[in-house]
């Protein structure tokens, strides 16, 4: 039989005081795996939010719509944000309608105050040429529907069209950024991955010039999603997702370059400069 002794209890004359506490050191490297759980655990919940967001009613396209115009509003005024989240909406219904094309399953698009807004699909494309035509098309979309206030300010002189076709051109060339999750990004998987990398250089030098939390968000989703990409690239499912034909690649490239030069011509165009005079 085991035999348990308690301990024994100090003197009244003699107080037991416990010694201190020690806290427990923590290393560098569990305090930056702790940080990067969390990090992780974040973007594993924000991406289940993402998941549900379409099965629930209120968020449809039309009210994330009113929320973001709502929530534009408070910078720029009701008249341009609804103009703002009209010309987001074009963008992205070109995606919806180019996933449709590639018999693609697509949710309509909901909004994401100073987010911008996302589609959601039901698969990834068959291959890289079929991604990267998803990818253009929102910003090709996109330009076109620029044109709208574009020759409305032409035909009337008004600046505030001005201001909002230089907003969409500027919109949509971002949009073409070389580095994911943007849609440059996704145009690139056909042209050469390697690019990834150069626009995630121009977008942490962009974020330290005009540091910006929207900004931090895409260089983390970007960085994961790059590095996920980059990982598999070894793998037969991958060489054979990216084995794209010469002349898909030609088209993608040309599509690329002429969109851009377009769009910062649009800019330069619509550049609407201010001075002092004019606050």
């Amino acid at each position: 039989m085991e035999y348990y002794s308690p301990p024994t209890t100090p003197a009244p004359s003699e107080p037991y005081v416990a010694p201190p506490l020690e806290p427990e050191r923590k290393t560098l490297r569990n305090r930056a795996g702790g940080i990067l759980a969390a990090i992780g655990l974040f973007f594993a919940k924000f991406k289940s939010v993402l998941i549900l967001l379409p099965k629930l009613k209120v968020l449809s396209t039309s009210g994330t719509m009113l929320i973001s115009v709502a929530a534009y509003s408070l910078i720029w005024g009701w008249t341009f944000a609804l103009g703002f989240v009209v010309l987001l909406f074009v963008h992205e219904m070109g995606h919806v309608l180019q996933l449709r094309r590639e018999g693609i399953k697509a949710s309509a698009p909901l909004f994401i105050p100073f987010m911008g807004a996302f589609v959601g699909m039901k698969q990834m494309p068959q291959n890289a040429a079929a991604e990267a035509r998803v990818g253009l098309a929102g910003p090709v979309l996109g330009s076109i529907g620029c044109l709208i206030p574009f020759f409305i300010w032409k035909a009337t002189g008004n600046e505030f069209w001005q201001a909002l076709a230089f907003t969409g051109f500027f919109l949509n060339l971002f949009n073409l950024l070389p580095v994911l999750p943007l849609d440059g990004g996704r145009a690139m998987a056909a042209l050469s991955p390697w690019m990834w990398f150069v626009g995630f250089g121009l977008l942490v030098a962009a974020t330290f010039a005009f540091p910006n939390p929207i900004m931090v968000i895409i260089l983390l989703l970007g960085g994961m999603e790059t590095w996920r990409r980059w990982r598999a690239r070894g793998s037969a499912e991958s060489q054979t997702y990216h084995r794209v034909p010469k002349a898909q690649r030609i088209a993608v490239a040309l599509v690329y370059v002429g969109l851009a030069l377009a769009l910062a011509a649009g800019m330069d165009f619509t550049h609407l400069t201010r001075t002092f005079s004019d606050v």
